[in-house]
C-alpha cells in the first residue's frame, strides 16, 4: 500500500475510533488507552521533527542564500517570495472577511455563559501572552538576535524569526569569505551535510507517520467528539468554505497562470505532506517533509524550495491570516459590534500582518487574535467561544498554510536561476 493511502487510512481510522470511544471517554481503560499509548505515539513522532526543525532551517536557508547569493538570485528570490505572500494573505484575508459579511454566521448566535467559566484558564493564558506581545517597533528589532544560540533554543517559542535572519546573514557572509578564498568553503559542505543527515531523520521518522497520525487524531476525536461542532458549525463551515476557495481556487489559479503548472498534479504530489499538515496542525513539524516533496516531487531548485519554505513556515501563514478575519468578524457580530468599512480594513490589514509572524505551532494565532480584537473593541472573553472548535480549525488553516508555502515556491520557482546543487 502506497504510504499516502496508508496515512488517509490512519486518519479516517482515528476519527471514526476516536469519535465512538467519545462516547465511553469515562471508562477507565480508555483513558489509559489514550493517555498512555495513543499520546506516546502521537508526540514521539512529533517531536522526533520538531528535532530536526532548527538545524534543517538553518542550514536550508545558509545553504539556500549561498547558492543564491552565487548565481546573483538571492535578491530576486526574496522580493518575489515577498510579493507573492503578500497576495496570497491579502486574498485569503478578504475571502474570509467577504463570507463572513455575507453569511453572517454571529448574528443570532445565542452565547452560553458557562463557555466562559469553563475556558477561563485557557482564555487566561491567550490573553498573558497577548499582553506580553511586542510593539512593532520592538518587534523588528527582536527579529536581529543579540545570542543566536538562545534564539535557537527558543525557535518553537517564537523565536524562528530570529533564528532566520542570523542563517541568513552567515548565508550571505559565506559567500563573501568564498569570493576571497576564491573557492568553495568547507563550513558549506558540513551544513549541506546536516541538511542531508535531517532529510535521513525524515526519511526513518515517516516510517510510523501513519501509525503517528491514527494515535493523533484518535486523541482529538476522543476529547472532543463531534458536539464541538454543534454550537458553531455556521463558524466552522464560513471558515473552511474560505480555506477550499484559497486553495482550489486561488492556489490553483496561481499555479495555472503563472507558475505554468497542472495544479491537480501539483496537489497530487503534495498529497503526503499535507495529510501531515492536517495531522500534526504545525507548519514546522511539517517542514522536513515540504521540503523533501518540493525537490523530490515537485521537482523545484534547491536553492530556492529551502529559502521559501523555511521562512514560508513561520512568515506565509495564508490560512491562519483567513482564520484571524472570520474569527475577528465572526465575534464581533456574537456581541453586536458593528464594524465600520474603515475598522474592516484596518481589521484586513492587521491579520495579514499577524499572518505573516504567527508562530508555526499549535494554537499559535490566538493571541494574535485576541490583540486585533481589542484594537477594533471586541470583549476578550470572547476567544472563549471559539476554542472548542480551534482544534480541528487549525488542523485546516495549517494544511492551507503548508500548502501555500509549496505554492509560493513554485511561483517563485518559475525561472529559476542556473544554479549547481550546493
Amino acid at each position: 500500500m502506497k504510504n499516502h493511502y496508508k496515512l488517509l487510512l490512519g486518519l479516517i481510522i482515528g476519527i471514526v475510533g476516536g469519535t465512538i470511544c467519545h462516547n465511553y471517554q469515562d471508562a477507565v481503560a480508555l483513558q489509559h488507552l489514550n493517555n498512555y499509548v495513543m499520546t506516546p505515539i502521537g508526540q514521539i513522532f512529533l517531536r522526533l521533527l520538531f528535532m530536526i526543525v532548527v538545524p534543517m532551517v538553518f542550514s536550508a536557508l545558509v545553504l539556500g542564500v549561498y547558492d543564491l547569493a552565487r548565481h546573483q538570485g538571492v535578491g530576486k528570490v526574496a522580493s518575489k517570495t515577498l510579493m507573492y505572500t503578500v497576495i496570497a494573505s491579502t486574498a485569503s484575508v478578504l475571502i474570509g472577511i467577504g463570507l463572513v459579511n455575507f453569511f453572517q454566521p454571529g448574528k443570532g448566535f445565542k452565547i452560553d455563559t458557562s463557555v466562559f467559566e469553563k475556558a477561563k484558564d485557557g482564555v487566561q493564558t491567550i490573553t498573558n501572552n497577548a499582553k506580553n506581545s511586542k510593539s512593532f517597533a520592538e518587534a523588528i528589532v527582536s527579529v536581529i538576535p543579540k545570542n543566536p544560540l538562545e534564539a535557537a533554543v527558543k525557535a518553537l517559542e517564537g523565536e524562528m524569526l530570529s533564528l532566520m535572519f542570523c542563517a541568513l546573514f552567515f548565508g550571505f557572509a559565506f559567500y563573501l569569505v568564498s569570493k576571497d578564498h576564491e573557492g568553495e568553503l568547507k563550513i558549506v559542505t558540513i551544513f549541506q551535510e546536516i541538511f542531508d543527515a535531517s532529510l535521513k531523520i525524515v526519511e526513518y521518522a515517516m516510517k510510523i507517520a501513519p501509525l503517528a497520525v491514527f494515535a493523533i487524531v484518535f486523541g482529538t476525536a476522543f476529547k472532543f467528539g463531534l458536539s464541538i461542532f454543534e454550537s458553531l458549525f455556521y463558524f466552522a463551515a464560513v471558515v473552511v468554505a474560505g480555506l477550499l476557495i484559497q486553495q482550489f481556487v486561488v492556489y490553483s489559479l496561481l499555479l495555472k497562470f503563472i507558475a505554468k503548472r497542472s495544479p491537480w498534479k501539483f496537489y497530487s504530489d503534495s498529497k503526503d505532506v499535507m495529510m501531515y499538515a492536517f495531522s500534526t496542525s504545525s507548519s514546522n513539524a511539517c517542514l522536513p517533509k515540504s521540503i523533501e516533496t518540493a525537490e523530490h516531487k515537485l521537482g523545484l531548485t534547491p536553492a530556492v524550495s529551502r529559502f521559501v519554505l523555511t521562512v514560508g513556515a513561520t512568515a506565509n501563514q495564508n490560512g491562519t491570516a483567513l482564520f484571524e478575519g472570520v474569527t475577528v468578524l465572526f465575534l464581533a457580530q456574537v456581541f453586536g459590534v458593528d464594524l465600520s468599512m474603515a475598522q474592516q480594513f484596518q481589521v484586513v490589514i492587521m491579520c495579514i500582518i499577524a499572518g505573516i509572524g504567527t508562530a508555526g505551532v499549535p494554537g499559535g494565532s490566538l493571541p494574535l487574535i485576541m490583540i486585533i480584537m481589542n484594537g477594533v473593541g471586541i470583549p476578550a472573553e470572547g476567544i472563549a467561544l471559539i476554542l472548542g472548535v480551534d482544534r480541528f480549525l487549525d488542523m485546516c488553516r495549517t494544511t492551507l498554510n503548508v500548502s501555500g508555502d509549496l505554492v509560493i515556491a513554485a511561483l517563485v520557482d518559475t525561472k529559476p536561476p542556473a544554479a549547481d546543487k550546493v
